[in-house]
């Protein structure tokens, strides 16, 4: 294939990537139908058909997987070695796509990496917030940020938190209401505000342990959200009790803000990590970034 052909490879990787012709054109900064036309372009050139088309959906053919099986890493390789190349001049420079959930962001990422960014403003960072386990290597990210016990064995692990453990909190205003929960089946009795997560579905099972005993419990409250500030507002507000790590709500206790109950119940747990594919060599970028958020027990 000609060498002016590689772009509209790189076109097809990001359709098959997305999913979508219209975040992938987003993406490469083109019309949907300057990219359509690309790809119908590869296709007619190969002499056979890559992606299939519905109203709601693009998905690869049998010759797209394969022929994404083959190139996707080579062209990821391409990008770590120009990105290499950024080692030759006076500061490190590149983009660095990240996944991770609002409130890891807020509490870990952001602090560090601010200074970073200052100090290299050639260095880009793209953060995408999910709560979903995304496959980053299928995404084309560079890395995400689970806790420990959720990463794949395959991946490379970082800590960027100390242990962290679940609290379950109100606002004063709700306790001054309503009992104090003495274990946690009294929680169900209490509202509680709900978050629903795309890997599980259906709302989180608030998770308790103590001397060995481990409890799961279904809660039901007025109030479900997806995202964690909208949660901690909502329990701020008096709207009931929240179940969320406890660097998510630490300056709102610190503050008066919410009380934690049930903390006996509630023990630590391996925190946050930077997780990331085991490849050859990571780009200068990479590694400014991971020396940022490398997790410092002082």
């Amino acid at each position: 294939m000609p060498r002016d052909h590689y772009s509209e490879l790189q076109a097809f990787l990001a359709v098959a990537r997305h999913q979508s012709f219209t975040r992938a054109a987003a993406e490469m900064g083109l019309s949907q139908s300057a990219l359509s036309h690309t790809i119908r372009g590869l296709e007619q050139r190969l002499g056979i058909r890559l992606l299939t088309r519905t109203t709601r959906s693009v998905s690869p053919t049998e010759a797209g997987q394969q022929l994404i099986d083959r190139v996707a890493s080579k062209f990821d390789d391409i990008d770590i070695e120009l990105a290499n190349i950024s080692a030759l001049r006076d500061k490190p420079a590149g983009t660095v796509r990240l996944s991770c959930s609002d409130n890891v962001a807020e509490a870990f990422i952001w602090p560090r990496l601010r200074p970073l960014l200052r100090e290299y403003p050639d260095i880009k960072i793209e953060i995408r917030i999910d709560y979903g386990l995304t496959n980053i290597v299928e995404e084309r990210l560079d890395a995400g940020v689970r806790l420990g016990e959720q990463i794949d064995q395959d991946m490379i692990a970082v800590p960027i938190s100390g242990p962290v453990r679940m609290l379950a909190v109100a606002s004063p205003e709700y306790w001054q209401q309503h009992p104090i929960p003495q274990i946690p089946q009294d929680l169900l009795q209490h509202s509680c505000i709900n978050i629903r997560l795309p890997t599980y579905g259906g709302c989180y099972a608030w998770e308790f342990e103590k001397d060995g005993r481990e409890l799961r419990l279904q809660v039901n409250g007025q109030l479900i959200f997806n995202t964690v500030p909208q949660i901690r507002q909502a329990c701020v507000d008096g709207f009931g009790l929240a179940f969320l790590s406890d660097e998510c709500v630490a300056s709102e206790i610190a503050a008066g803000l919410l009380v934690p109950v049930l903390e006996d119940w509630c023990p630590p747990f391996p925190g946050y990590h930077l997780y990331y594919p085991n490849r050859r060599e990571a780009a200068p970028a990479f590694r400014k970034v991971l020396e940022a958020l490398r997790w410092q027990d002082l």
